[in-house]
């Protein structure tokens, strides 16, 4: 959807960055910060793995910067590979962080950064412990605020311990934001059925740093998101609800289709919960509706863009990439009603979504029909190279899959 925004207009005169640290090139979250920005006026600016991302081939990318990283370089090198394509920009510039690693690299930085970015004036520790999956349940302890119960073994015996306290099924996850990419303990989040299931993942040896969580069954909960803003003044923040309806892998990955409903309960739950702790910036919180107990349980909080938060806007048209906009550069954030309704849809990835819920109920599952007000993650009429981009890379990463799976049976009948 490519409409103007009825709201505040955005000074055209400080351009935005897309920043990121990592390689996930078939990322829509950072397309849809650049159509959102540059739909509006803003000249937007990229940092890219290769010039031929969907992001990299979108009209309103006015400068594509190639620096693939990994997250395993030393933070002086991905500081001073910020700070180098900052000073090209040559003036103050709005940075938009699509992962957490980025946006802890942001906010332990802002001295340095600040020469070249407006950002928000966060404490500088905060977005590491809200994005850490075990200082997270610390933090949620300590303010009351519901939380899956959760263990952060240190060895074997611990997490044995873990499995059996929790009961299984458990979910498992990466504690720590840099760790997910440099000693990965999964790949995604991840549930296991049994204690024989929980150790065959994990050799003898050091264990890499993993957060075990209870899990709360399927048939007892539901999905919410909250995307925000929060300002650096008084005002109230910008507070957007919604429900996830699919995702991919099955109930643990990334949104494939959502929609934008009103939940006054859990808004206010997450806007008080950052004015507690003075957040400052855009994020993505995940709860968890826990139908046991009646309670919304805060699963993770992202101090960042989230992948699918163009599903938000209120009713001028104001999205929080829109907001921070705004806000860095002294401009006017009055929260407007949310525009409830919305869907999201992210393309390729939500067919897989829909056999696996095929699979399980033997139904198809509700919302595949095309509706009024859907925002599409990569389909758009006046930008479709990147949409021609991400079909091009997702057929190829099907292709190997497949090849790989060919390849796996052959050394299998051998």
């Amino acid at each position: 959807m490519g409409r103007a925004s009825d709201g505040p207009p955005l000074d055209p005169a400080v351009p935005a960055l897309l920043a990121k640290v990592g390689r996930y090139p078939q990322h829509h979250g950072g397309l849809g910060v650049v159509r959102t920005l540059g739909r509006a006026g803003v000249t937007v600016h990229a940092v890219v793995e290769d010039r031929l991302t969907p992001v990299a081939l979108s009209r309103h990318v006015s400068r594509a910067f190639v620096r693939p990283t990994t997250g395993r370089e030393r933070p002086d090198v991905l500081l001073a590979t910020l700070l180098g394509v900052g000073r090209s920009l040559g003036g103050p510039c709005v940075p938009v962080p699509t992962d957490d690693e980025a946006a802890i690299l942001l906010a332990e930085h802002a001295d340095v950064l600040s020469e070249c970015f407006l950002l928000p004036r966060v404490e500088p520790g905060l977005p590491r412990r809200l994005a850490g999956k075990a200082s997270l349940h610390a933090l949620c302890e300590e303010l009351g605020v519901g939380s899956p119960r959760s263990r952060a073994p240190a060895d074997r015996d611990e997490l044995v311990d873990a499995g059996r306290e929790l009961g299984f099924p458990v979910v498992l996850k990466n504690r720590d934001a840099w760790s997910r990419l440099r000693t990965p303990a999964v790949g995604s989040t991840t549930a296991v059925r049994d204690e024989r299931d929980l150790l065959d993942r994990f050799p003898p040896g050091a264990l890499p740093p993993v957060l075990v969580q209870e899990y709360i069954p399927r048939e007892a909960a539901e999905d919410w998101i909250t995307h925000l803003y929060c300002g650096d003044g008084d005002g109230p923040p910008l507070v957007f609800t919604g429900l996830k309806l699919r995702s991919w892998p099955p109930h643990a990955g990334v949104t494939t289709r959502a929609v934008a409903l009103r939940n006054p309960v859990l808004g206010e739950l997450a806007a008080d919960l950052c004015r507690r702790i003075g957040y400052r910036g855009v994020a993505d919180l995940d709860w968890r509706y826990d139908g046991r107990d009646g309670r919304y349980k805060l699963v993770d909080f992202n101090p960042r863009t989230g992948a699918q938060f163009r599903l938000f806007e209120d009713v001028r048209g104001v999205d929080v990439v829109r907001a921070l906009h705004l806000g860095l550069t002294g401009r006017d954030v009055r929260p407007g009603p949310q525009a409830d309704g919305r869907v999201f849809v992210a393309g390729p990835l939500d067919l897989p979504s829909v056999l696996a819920a095929l699979r399980e109920e033997r139904r198809l599952p509700p919302g595949l029909l095309p509706a009024r007000g859907t925002e599409r993650a990569w389909l758009s009429a006046e930008d479709p190279l990147p949409a021609v981009a991400e079909a091009v890379r997702f057929l190829g990463t099907v292709a190997r899959r497949v090849a790989r799976e060919a390849r796996a049976g052959v050394r299998g009948r051998g």
